[in-house]
């Protein structure tokens, strides 16, 4: 079983759109949106949602007033401000918005007078869409634990496409190279950078490069709306040289993209015979060719977890 994961140093960089694209090339496959904070691979897919379980991510303190004295032990401790006195109703309370959910003020209170109960954090799906089935999820707003929600989208996924006898898992990661990012790549079989031509773009793809040496896991780039800064686009196919990262293809920029995704649409439902549906063609054929693509890597993330 092989999985693509396709990142971004940030958001913005046309990461979801050609994985959307790759979908409709791809066979006997599965789709991952790992991208959990703010998913929106359904958006193009409009998939038809099939399973809906809740995320238990975390738990939250609540204090009994029952219970409690009132001695303050628990404002004491808590580092991030979230129990405070309520004048009116003459009691400690804790703002579920600041709680981090730690648990020092439960483990510390003398007399037991603060519940811990775990918390709905969002939902994950399980879904059909034309191209295959998906695994996606929902963070809910201001909930932490994103990188426990990736992993476990992620391992459906997988365990979806054992019991199938699918070999392929296409995942639209998340942006950025944090806690989310790291958890999108363990047992990866190969990462794609999605890379602009800017200077935020370069760095933006030396910090993933950089990540996907630590964890020993092939990486490629594209760079897409190459045609924009022709400069800039080659200092990214000589730093991917430097770095041996295989520029695997250039894509061009082309309102395309922004017109099919109105329309719910990937570029080749849209328009198949678009030169820039040609580029991204040739992009996915590029990965296919690649043999650190068809190679079982053995990667050292699970040692940092």
């Amino acid at each position: 079983m092989r999985e693509l994961v396709i990142l971004s140093g940030k958001g913005g960089t046309g990461k979801t759109s050609i994985t959307a694209a790759f979908a409709s090339l791809a066979e006997n496959m599965i789709l991952c949106d790992a991208d959990v904070d703010a998913a929106d691979l359904h958006l193009i897919l409009e998939p038809d949602f099939k399973e809906s379980l809740d995320f238990i991510g975390g738990n939250e303190a609540i204090i009994n007033p029952e219970k409690c004295t009132q001695c303050g032990r628990c404002i004491e401790v808590c580092r991030f401000d979230a129990v405070s006195f309520n004048d009116v109703r003459d009691t400690f309370e804790v703002d579920p918005i600041e709680c981090e959910g730690c648990g020092v003020c439960v483990d510390l209170c003398t007399e037991q007078a603060i519940d811990f109960p775990k918390t709905i954090c969002g939902q994950w799906y399980i879904s059909n869409t034309r191209f295959g089935p998906m695994v996606h999820a929902r963070l809910g707003i201001a909930q932490e634990n994103s990188g426990k929600l990736v992993s476990l989208v992620r391992q459906e996924a997988r365990k979806i496409a054992k019991k199938n006898n699918l070999d392929l898992i296409l995942t639209d990661g998340p942006p950025g190279i944090g806690c989310p990012v790291i958890a999108s790549i363990g047992q990866a079989t190969a990462i794609l950078i999605i890379a602009e031509p800017t200077v935020s773009g370069i760095h933006d793809m030396e910090r993933v490069g950089q990540l996907s040496r630590h964890f020993n896991i092939p990486a490629m780039v594209c760079i897409n709306k190459y045609d924009l800064n022709l400069d800039q686009t080659e200092k990214i196919e000589t730093l991917a040289k430097k770095d041996h990262i295989a520029v695997v293809g250039k894509i061009s920029f082309d309102k395309i993209f922004t017109e099919a995704m109105i329309q719910a649409k990937t570029i080749f439902e849209y328009n198949k015979a678009s030169q820039t549906s040609v580029e991204v063609r040739q992009v996915w054929d590029n990965i296919l060719s690649l043999p650190k693509f068809n190679k079982p890597v053995t990667n050292n993330i699970m040692q940092h977890l």
